[in-house]
């Protein structure tokens, strides 16, 4: 006897609880302000609130970033009723993309049967079919796996000038998890935690690479031999032109190695005594030359215990109010200290903020308060990776899998990042603004004569301005398409890089790599 067809929902119900539903062919009706609405439901509707994400599938599949992501994972599930691999990271994908912190939230994306199909997934995974995936990596095969996909993604920016940014950040964790150690934390102090030692290209806020060490483990020498193994991986040729941090790295430690390895660098010293001592010394010199954005600066030598030889300072100061002054009476030695002895005595003389700069530059004053001012940028990036994209959460009780969630979130960051700036070159947009503009709209699929077509309804104030931006980064995939299959994934990538930083770049186009790229 043959069975009849039975047709497949668009929402499977997967691993979730049962709970009791009305019928599906019952509707509700409501009585609003507007009058009396019918309300019903359509399980079997393709739909997904993701209505612009082919744009991406497509970047990611011309640009040769997806589909080599998954084969490469080092991922080997042996059962027969085992997920795929592209099932797993496909959903890895979509969750980081649609801003999750937590394996729960993926829950939220089982009902879309549009952008499974698009990554050419059979099915959108449940968060413990994931987490269990990702438990099953091995962890150096992981990070090996993950690199080498970070690497493919900003490896042809490093022929042009750059700047290295190294910084840590702290994610307070609330349970009990490896490495949650009580540690560094100014936001919640004896809160446990683990740190992100990341590093990045500055002004493209790209991430090369980033570690998730226990929460005590905040300092620079826990960040500096990742730092001098990223160097040594991408080779001396595409090394950056000036290596930049907080105060933290301004240590004799950092800047001998950086010295020995003709690496220039630019740092912010804590103001211990003999930095104060410098500092009030020079407030009554001559000298104090416009340092930008109401800063006046001044160059010195310093020589502190524990330095091996004098090094050139840059001295900052500038003015404000009186009564925004923080003076440091319990000798803790806080980095905003803005008291200067005699020089606060008399209520008309003014009271400055102020800081110290350690280099190895020889630009002028003007020049490297701005360098430094530039890495505030560096903060934004934090913020914005750690409450929109995931490194704040995806957390779970052993440290191999943070580890691997944060590479998986960095490397989803960069492609994000430069599908934007594909769309919009003149410059970073931050998620909480880019992901409205060129990723939400509710999107309706539907198939006829072999045709399918996804409806977008976009509720964004800028919609037309969308679809225009949308339409050219289509035209430019049209005229990259027939010339697809004589390029490899290399040079198209190259291409694609070229298009989206024009205004990095100043129109020119990449040339070759500066040390050969892996396959």
């Amino acid at each position: 006897m043959v069975k009849p067809d039975i047709p497949l929902l668009a929402h499977p119900a997967g691993e979730q609880s049962s709970v009791e539903c009305l019928p599906e062919a019952v509707g509700l009706c409501a009585d609003t302000f507007g009058g009396r609405v019918h309300v019903e439901w359509d399980p079997t509707a393709a739909a997904t609130p993701l209505g612009q994400l082919p744009f991406f599938v497509e970047f990611l599949k011309l640009g040769g970033l997806f589909e080599p992501w998954v084969a490469d994972c080092p991922l080997t599930l042996r059962s027969p009723n085992a997920p795929a691999k592209r099932d797993i990271l496909g959903t890895l994908v979509l969750a980081v993309l649609a801003g999750h912190q937590r394996y729960a939230h993926i829950t939220a994306l089982r009902g879309d049967a549009v952008n499974a199909a698009l990554l050419g997934m059979r099915r959108v995974m449940s968060e413990d079919s994931v987490r269990r995936a990702l438990a099953k990596i091995d962890e150096a095969a992981g990070v090996d796996w993950l690199q080498r996909h970070l690497d493919y993604t900003f490896r042809p920016l490093l022929g042009e000038p750059w700047i290295l940014d190294v910084d840590t950040t702290v994610k307070p964790l609330y349970g009990r998890q490896e490495g949650a150690v009580v540690g560094y934390n100014p936001h919640k102090p004896g809160r446990p935690s683990h740190t992100y030692h990341s590093y990045a290209i500055a002004e493209l806020r790209l991430i090369l690479e980033v570690e998730v060490q226990a929460g005590n483990q905040h300092a620079s020498k826990h960040s500096a031999p990742g730092l001098w193994a990223l160097l040594a991986r991408i080779g001396r040729e595409a090394w950056p032109q000036l290596l930049r941090g907080d105060c933290d790295w301004g240590t004799e430690a950092n800047m001998s190695r950086a010295e020995r390895e003709g690496l220039a660098y630019l740092f912010k010293l804590r103001l211990t005594r003999n930095a104060k001592r410098l500092i009030e010394r020079a407030m009554t010199e001559p000298g104090w030359m416009t340092a930008g954005q109401g800063w006046q600066g001044k160059e010195a030598s310093l020589r502190l215990v524990g330095w091996s030889r004098h090094r050139r300072v840059i001295l900052l100061r500038r003015p404000i109010e009186r009564t925004v002054a923080v003076i440091d009476g319990d000798g803790s030695g806080r980095q905003l200290d803005l008291y200067f002895g005699e020089i606060t005595a008399d209520p008309a003389a003014k009271v400055f903020e102020y800081a110290v700069l350690v280099t190895s530059l020889a630009n002028e004053v003007l020049t490297v308060a701005q360098l430094y001012r530039d890495r505030a940028a560096g903060e934004n990036n934090f913020d914005e990776l750690k409450n929109h994209w995931g490194w704040g959460g995806f957390t779970t009780r052993d440290l191999q899998r943070c580890r691997l969630m944060a590479r998986i979130v960095a490397l989803i960051y960069n492609w994000w990042s430069l599908f934007v700036r594909l769309a919009d070159p003149d410059q970073h947009t931050e998620a909480i603004t880019s992901r409205p503009l060129l990723l939400y709209g509710v999107g309706r699929q539907t198939r006829h004569a072999n045709q399918t077509t996804i409806t977008i309804t976009s509720t964004h104030g800028k919609a037309g301005h969308v679809r225009r931006m949308l339409a050219e980064v289509v035209t430019f995939f049209t005229s990259l398409r027939p010339t697809a299959e004589q390029l490899s994934d290399l040079q198209r990538w190259y291409r694609i890089l070229s298009r989206a930083l024009v205004k990095y770049l100043k129109g020119r186009q990449l040339g070759p790599p500066p040390i050969p790229l892996p396959a």
